[in-house]
């Protein structure tokens, strides 16, 4: 089995007596869009700070790349590229000139700046002074600059946040192509499950500085599952047929509605009733959305 890319075990960070971020158990695979979740102040960014090296970890540990951050961080943090919040830019200078200014400082072949403004879809843009940039572009200037090393590990902190719905459409086509077309596992932190579920495979969801969930955005998915509705015939007497043979169900507003039942479960009480001589006029799928599934999360935790 491959080491994570990201395993934190007990990561804690405490300011004043209280736990910013407390006993955090991170767990990234390799090539994978991992969406990091939380409301605002949850502690997202302070874990993000932890995992650059910015901030020391009151307690636990970090192991990034397969080697413990703290005994190796020069050698770690080479391999990671980050934005995190607003990226600060020469606003005279062209996006050429911003970049040559980092590359200089990592030391990597000049062609890498043509290289990661083609990625990010700056080309055209090259020369222009950034002071004219719209903020999706310089968001795409900061992921730019962030790719120059050619890391393996690419982390985001709100990349999306104060863009327009076509700047973020652009910066989530562009996160969704890295590990496929350049081979790096990405973090990437937001408070809007909506916006991560559309390019994360997994989800770690952070509140008051403790995860509350950790899991693919399939099996997140399958607890919306809520069960189903049907439009019958005599409903009061559909309700009593279903429910003697132990299907959990109640009737509202003159339809069965039917909790946790399976594929199978729904073709059977179909064929029930109809044998029945009950007429079936609809059955409809219930579901609770994902953002109601977040905000209960966050809102009382899992068990």
């Amino acid at each position: 089995m491959t080491e994570p890319v990201i395993q934190t075990k007990g990561l804690s960070k405490v300011y004043r007596g209280r736990a910013a971020v407390e006993a955090l158990d991170l767990h990234i695979a390799e090539g994978d869009i991992y969406g990091f979740l939380g409301p605002n102040g949850a502690g997202k960014t302070t874990t993000i700070r932890m995992l650059l090296g910015l901030i020391k970890p009151t307690r636990g540990s970090i192991r990034i790349l397969g080697k413990e951050l703290r005994k190796n961080k020069l050698q770690v943090l080479r391999q990671v590229g980050s934005l995190v919040e607003y990226p600060s830019y020469y606003g005279h200078l062209s996006a050429v000139q911003n970049l040559e200014a980092i590359r200089r400082i990592l030391d990597v072949p000049a062609i890498r700046i043509a290289e990661v403004l083609d990625i990010v879809s700056l080309t055209k843009e090259a020369r222009r002074p950034v002071r004219g940039f719209s903020l999706g572009m310089k968001q795409r200037l900061g992921i730019a600059a962030a790719l120059l090393g050619s890391p393996k590990l690419l982390i985001l902190d709100e990349p999306t946040n104060g863009l327009d719905p076509a700047g973020i459409q652009e910066i989530r086509e562009l996160i969704k192509d890295m590990p496929r077309q350049h081979g790096m596992t990405v973090l990437v932190s937001s408070h809007l499950l909506g916006e991560v579920e559309q390019m994360a495979g997994t989800v770690g969801i952070i509140r008051e500085g403790r995860m509350v969930y950790q899991d693919t955005i399939h099996n997140l998915r399958l607890q919306s599952a809520q069960g189903i509705r049907l439009s019958v015939s005599e409903p009061d007497k559909a309700l009593g047929i279903v429910q003697s043979v132990g299907w959990e169900c109640t009737l509202q507003e003159g339809m069965l509605h039917c909790a946790g039942v399976s594929d199978r479960d729904v073709a059977r009480l179909v064929r029930l009733l109809v044998e029945l001589d009950h007429d079936i006029y609809r059955v409809e799928e219930q579901r609770k959305s994902l953002e109601d599934i977040f905000m209960r999360i966050v809102g009382k935790g899992v068990s």
